[in-house]
């Protein structure tokens, strides 16, 4: 038996996982001869049902409403979706293969058995925002350093390299590095989703279940299997399906620096005079205003992006609710829409600096990213000036 597949035999259950690399031709083999030679009741897929849609139907990309991702405050999210899949795209490019391409192997195998396919894993967006709310401020610095690295990254992934990532020693040293490195990421990313997966088999229909998943999940969802069956552990995982609230210090977090700005300039007028509290006023127009409006120019946003970000920043920069880049990113996608074209090339674009200015899309974001930057940059100059000014 391949060191990839692992039978698990419960009294009369028996449970078969399969580890897989996602972008490996011979994961897609042992996939599809696994679930034709066990023939399961049922077949338990790492994929959440959005995924699943989305690797069933590529072209749905192409329905991507940019404004209402910007709405519904997923700029983030999208960014960090589309850099993940373009980095699995390169990867798989030196082999043929496409990331997914073992999942869909599985999916199709099970229709032509006859056998019903469950997604088990967590919804990506769930992921990914339980990873950034659980972060502090530097780890999402470094979770940002590290999605940028990836999408920029020209290196090249030997097809031998890709195999090896099923190998048990290589998937440790790499779990060992990223625990390190960003131990919050591999909590949320790894070990919930080993509890996630676990109880998505465990309750599959059937006493012959085979499951697909990625190799580095394979420890950690036979160690909660086993917990499972002897009744040491449930299968509830309600508490890592929702993204933390935030605590009563979050929310006054929001709160804080314009609350800090206020009352900075307000402090200016009591002892300064009008003549303080008004120069107070300007510099926080200007501090805000001109940089928002630079950093979007540098993202070559149109001409009245840059023209709302100069009179929008100062405003939002007072307001916990909304950001300047959320404003200037809507005005961006609103004046140079993005054409079909753009949603054709996304995937490559992202992997290229010039592709974010060349695809409109991306634009969006790069206006979004950057006139937060240059709003927040702004903010920061003007609570060192006023201090100065007060003192």
């Amino acid at each position: 038996m391949s060191q990839t597949r692992k039978t698990l035999e419960f009294g009369g259950r028996k449970i078969t996982l399969v580890g897989t690399a996602h972008v490996s031709k011979e994961s897609i083999e042992e996939v599809e001869n696994t679930i034709r030679e066990l023939k399961p009741d049922c077949v338990a897929i790492e994929l959440d049902e959005k995924r699943a849609e989305s690797i069933k139907n590529p072209d749905q990309f192409r329905k991507l409403d940019v404004i209402k991702v910007l709405k519904n405050h997923e700029g983030f999210l999208m960014m960090a979706n589309l850099i993940l899949a373009s980095f699995q795209r390169r990867m798989g490019m030196n082999v043929g293969v496409k990331p997914g391409d073992e999942m869909l192997a599985a999916i199709h195998v099970a229709d032509e058995l006859g056998v019903p396919a469950v997604m088990v894993d967590r919804p990506i967006q769930t992921t990914l925002r339980r990873a950034w709310a659980k972060n502090s401020f530097w780890g999402k610095m470094k979770l940002l350093a590290s999605l940028l690295s990836s999408a920029f990254s020209k290196e090249e992934v030997d097809p031998d390299e890709i195999e090896n990532l099923k190998n048990s020693s290589e998937m440790d040293s790499m779990m060992s590095e990223l625990s390190e490195y960003m131990p919050v990421i591999k909590k949320v990313l790894i070990d919930e989703r080993d509890n996630y997966l676990a109880a998505g088999i465990w309750g599959s229909q059937g006493n012959n279940v085979v499951a697909v998943l990625g190799a580095g999940h394979l420890p950690g969802v036979v160690a909660h299997l086993e917990k499972m069956a002897a009744g040491e552990e449930n299968t509830d995982v309600s508490e890592i399906s929702q993204v933390p609230a935030k605590g009563i210090g979050g929310k006054l977090a929001a709160w804080i620096i314009p609350a800090i700005i206020v009352g900075l300039i307000v402090a200016g007028f009591i002892y300064g005079g009008s003549q303080l509290g008004t120069k107070m006023i300007k510099e926080w127009i200007f501090y805000n205003s001109i940089p928002a409006a630079a950093f979007s120019l540098l993202a070559l946003a149109h001409p009245l992006t840059v023209l709302v970000a100069f009179v929008a920043a100062p405003i939002t920069s007072l307001c916990p609710f909304i950001g300047v880049g959320f404003v200037t990113g809507i005005v961006q996608a609103f004046f140079q829409k993005p054409k079909v074209s753009d949603m054709e090339t996304l995937q490559d674009d992202v992997s290229s600096l010039k592709g974010w200015y060349k695809n409109r899309i991306l634009r969006v974001f790069l206006v979004f990213i950057l006139s937060s930057i240059g709003s927040s940059i702004g903010t920061f100059v003007a609570a060192g000036g006023f201090i100065s000014d007060l003192v």
